[in-house]
C-alpha cells in the first residue's frame, strides 16, 4: 500500500516527479481545468445554454466527477509528506491552501443541486472558475510569486499605507472643494472617494469630475501623485521578483538535496 501510494504521490505533486515537469497524470488534469473553466464562461450566455440541453450538466457532472476523484487521491497521497501523515496531518492537510482549493472546484456543483435563486446559481457558476486557480500547483512561477511578496511584504504594506492616506486626502479635499457644487458626487468623503479610486488608479472613468477652478487644479496633483501610486508597489514587485528568480536558477545549478517531504516514508 504504502508502494501505490508513493506511486500515486509521484504523480500528483509536481516537486516529487523526477527529473521535473508534470507527470502525464497532471497534464490531463491541467487540460480538464482549463475545458471545464471554458465550459463555465460559455454557460453563462443564454443561447448557448439553451441550445446546448443536458450538454453543460453532463459536462458538469463529469467535471466534478473527475475533480472529486482527483481530490481523494491527493488527499490519500499527501501520507507520503511528513507533515501530513497520520490523522492529524491530513486534518491539517484538508486545510492547507491547494487542498481547500481542489475544495472549492467541486463544492458550487452540490451546493446549486436543486437552487432556483437566480443570484446564487450566478454567483455559484462564478465560484467554479476558480478551477483556473488549481493550475497555480502546476507552476514554479507562482512559489515564486509568493515568495517575491514575502520578501517585501513591509515595503508592499507601506506602499499599501500611503496609497490608503493619499486616497483619504485626496477624497476630502474634493468633499470642501465641490461638496457645494456637486453633492449628489462630492456631498461626503465616502461619495468623493469614487473620484479618488478612479483618478489615482489611472483609470479615468471620467463619470464624476470637480468643476470649480481649485477642485480642477487639485485634480491635476491627485492624477499626477497617482503615477507614483502604482509604480511604487509595481516596483517592489519587479524588484522582489527578479531576486526571487536569480535565487531560484542558483539553487538550481547547484546539486539537489533529497527531499525531505518523501523521507522517512516507512514513519
Amino acid at each position: 500500500m504504502n508502494r501505490w501510494r508513493a506511486t500515486l504521490y509521484r504523480h500528483l505533486e509536481p516537486r516529487a516527479k523526477e527529473g521535473g515537469g508534470l507527470s502525464r497524470v497532471n497534464r490531463l488534469i491541467a487540460s480538464v481545468i482549463v475545458v471545464a473553466a471554458l465550459f463555465a464562461i460559455l454557460e453563462t450566455e443564454e443561447a448557448l445554454r439553451v441550445q446546448g440541453g443536458t450538454l453543460f450538466i453532463v459536462a458538469e457532472v463529469i467535471f466534478v466527477v473527475i475533480f472529486s476523484i482527483e481530490y481523494l487521491a491527493r488527499l490519500y497521497a499527501a501520507g507520503e509528506d511528513v507533515r501530513y501523515r497520520g490523522v492529524i496531518g491530513r486534518i491539517r492537510y484538508l486545510f492547507s491552501f491547494w487542498a481547500i482549493i481542489d475544495l472549492l472546484a467541486i463544492l458550487p456543483f452540490f451546493l446549486t443541486a436543486g437552487a432556483h435563486n437566480a443570484f446564487l446559481l450566478r454567483l455559484f457558476r462564478l465560484l467554479r472558475l476558480l478551477r483556473l486557480s488549481k493550475l497555480g500547483r502546476f507552476s514554479k512561477a507562482w512559489d515564486l510569486v509568493a515568495e517575491s511578496i514575502a520578501n517585501r511584504k513591509y515595503e508592499l504594506a507601506l506602499s499599501m499605507g500611503l496609497a490608503a492616506l493619499l486616497l483619504l486626502f485626496s477624497s476630502s479635499f474634493l468633499y470642501v472643494l465641490e461638496a457645494e457644487h456637486q453633492p449628489e458626487a462630492f456631498g461626503s468623503i465616502p461619495r468623493a472617494l469614487w473620484w479618488s479610486i478612479a483618478t489615482l488608479t489611472t483609470v479615468g472613468y471620467g463619470d464624476v469630475v470637480p468643476i470649480t477652478v481649485l477642485g480642477k487644479i487639485f485634480a491635476g496633483f491627485t492624477a499626477l501623485a497617482g503615477i507614483g501610486m502604482i509604480a511604487m508597489p509595481t516596483g517592489i514587485l519587479a524588484a522582489a521578483f527578479s531576486d526571487a528568480m536569480r535565487k531560484h536558477k542558483t539553487q538550481s545549478a547547484s546539486p539537489k538535496q533529497p527531499d525531505p517531504t518523501t523521507a522517512n516514508r516507512s514513519g
